[in-house]
């Protein structure tokens, strides 16, 4: 007998060295639809980047080997600076050459639509190394309340280069950014805050002052710089603390430990205390609270982003896992069950995407456009809780199609795994779904405009199918009751479905709207994945959603 006990077949190959932004239709159609002159050349670049097994392997290693706090040098003297491994560098290198950081608050028409289609293809190959690149982007433009910081700072923050160094701002290439608000006895309540903040004097960036209290997320400690709320006799203020002091010294930011996470392995974040630590005012004192506001809305928009962007991956893992593997004597592809599980996955995905891109296209039009500036304020929180919340199960849905292959870590090399353990913190992060709920209820509560900005938004789409219309019909009488704050989660995801519906009509392909008002709507939004009705192209949506 030759019997061989080892020979391994009906195993599918990885998924590497495809342009993740060439094969994403529902993508590249929807920028075509918001910027149809917008030049996608450096997004191929980056999308064929991010698919390179070169690149993967380095957010393996940046997952696996992850940051290590060096608190004191060998002498004994007080470092506070984080160890990562050279992978987490080339992934920070990429981001911030492709200026998914602060470059669009510096660069032309449709620069933050660019921006977050290039953040969605960096987010399928490594999201956790975004924390410091989403915060760098959401700070900058709140520098300008503070004239002589944003004239020194924003050409750094804006530059396309990464500079790792632990230096004096003026001799770095790049610079980064973090915020430091959640305190441990507060969470969201940011109001909460016992961080104490003493006048300290006058100087070249203006009001002085120094900081003692801690942050319980101190997310990025290797940032050059950071935002945080600490409080002044006026109340919770806005403060601008740098690493480095403008005369060379380190700042009294001492790194206590850095967090032991599900996920966002490559990502240090850490809790820290302020001891003496010098800051200087960004904006009014007692005004905090509305800066950071501010703040959260891109950071939150970057919740979606990135989400959305996970969801694409997860769907290209499994349907490059289901296309070669067999089982029952057909590829898993092939099945029933499995096709209607795919095709419902492909289905949210692109929903997410265009409901996430839109927002990003208000980014881009000037606060003076009344319409584009209320379409930030209502999809943010809507976008951010239905996006997000939707992730977890996606991802939970995508690994059920790879089988236990999908649930094994195996030293990083399982992708799933790490999309899987990373899905909950976007929802988590800047606001769980209670928080946005309760502030799309604010929003709604600001009267006609708001009414008459969602009613602009889903006019488009009136009359093109039932189930749409009967829902977007009952919508003005419970945002008029938009008071009872036990059914906000429920309006905001009914928000949500009919902004998505109404996007996918706009600029998808009709069986891609026909199945998302079958299979979301009139079905009330299917718990489960893999319940499309009878009668959807299930096929199109797979062949649509192809990854190769």
């Amino acid at each position: 007998m030759n019997w061989t006990t080892h020979e391994v077949a009906n195993q599918p190959l990885a998924l590497a060295d495809t342009n993740l932004f060439e094969h994403n239709v529902p993508l590249r159609e929807a920028l075509a639809h918001h910027a149809p002159a917008l030049d996608a050349v450096s997004l191929s670049a980056l999308g064929a980047l991010a698919g390179s097994a070169e690149m993967q392997a380095h957010a393996r290693l940046a997952n696996t080997l992850t940051p290590q706090l060096k608190s004191h040098d060998r002498f004994g003297r007080r470092i506070d600076q984080v160890e990562f491994h050279p992978s987490y560098h080339a992934l920070m290198q990429v981001a911030c050459e492709a200026g998914l950081h602060g470059a669009p608050w510096a660069e032309g028409a449709h620069a933050h639509l660019r921006r977050a289609a290039g953040f969605m293809l960096f987010t399928e190959l490594e999201p956790s190394v975004l924390c410091p690149v989403s915060m760098s982007y959401a700070v900058a433009p709140a520098l300008r309340s503070n004239a002589a910081i944003h004239t020194d700072w924003s050409p750094g923050l804006s530059a396309r280069a990464y500079d790792p160094k632990f230096a004096l701002f003026s001799q770095k290439a790049g610079l980064t950014m973090g915020m430091g608000m959640t305190e441990k006895q507060g969470g969201s309540d940011v109001r909460a805050n016992t961080t104490r903040a003493a006048f300290d004097g006058d100087d070249a960036w203006g009001r002085r002052y120094r900081l003692v209290g801690h942050k319980w997320f101190f997310s990025a400690p290797m940032c050059d710089a950071f935002l945080v709320l600490a409080q002044t006799p006026a109340g919770l203020s806005c403060f601008f603390l740098p690493r480095v002091l403008p005369d060379g010294r380190t700042n009294g930011i001492r790194i206590q430990r850095l967090k032991d996470k599900l996920g966002n392995k490559a990502n240090a974040s850490s809790e820290v205390e302020f001891v003496d630590a010098m800051a200087w005012l960004v904006g009014e004192e007692g005004r905090g609270v509305p800066q950071i506001l501010e703040m959260g809305t891109l950071t939150r928009l970057d919740c979606a982003l990135g989400t959305a962007g996970l969801m694409r991956q997860a769907l290209s893992l499994a349907l490059n896992h289901c296309v070669q593997r067999k089982a029952f004597g057909k590829r898993l592809i092939e099945q029933p069950l499995m096709k209607n599980v795919l095709a419902d996955l492909a289905l949210e995905s692109e929903a997410a995407t265009a409901l996430a891109l839109r927002l990003a296209h208000a980014f881009d039009a000037p606060d003076a456009d009344a319409h584009e500036s209320m379409v930030r304020r209502l999809l943010t929180p809507v976008a951010k809780f239905w996006v997000c919340k939707r992730g977890s199960a996606f991802a939970q849905e995508t690994m059920e199609c790879l089988g236990g292959n999908g649930y094994v870590e195996e030293g990083g090399e399982g992708v799933m795994a790490r999309i899987y353990r990373e899905m909950p913190l976007n929802s988590i992060w800047e606001g769980a779904g209670n928080i946005m709920a309760l502030d799309l209820l604010r929003a709604l509560r600001k009267g006609e405009a708001v009414a008459a900005c969602l009613e602009r938004e889903l006019a488009p789409a009136r009359g093109a199918d039932r189930d749409f219309d009967r829902l977007v019909a009952g919508l003005p009488a419970r945002i008029d009751e938009a008071a009872d704050e036990g059914e906000a989660r429920r309006l905001a995801r009914d928000v949500a479905l009919a902004l998505q519906a109404a996007l996918l009509q706009r600029h998808a392909p009709g069986f891609v709207f026909e199945a998302f008002c079958r299979g979301r709507i009139g079905a009330e939004g299917a718990s489960v994945f893999g319940l499309l009705p009878a009668g959807v192209d299930g096929a199109a949506l797979i062949a649509r959603a192809m990854p190769h």
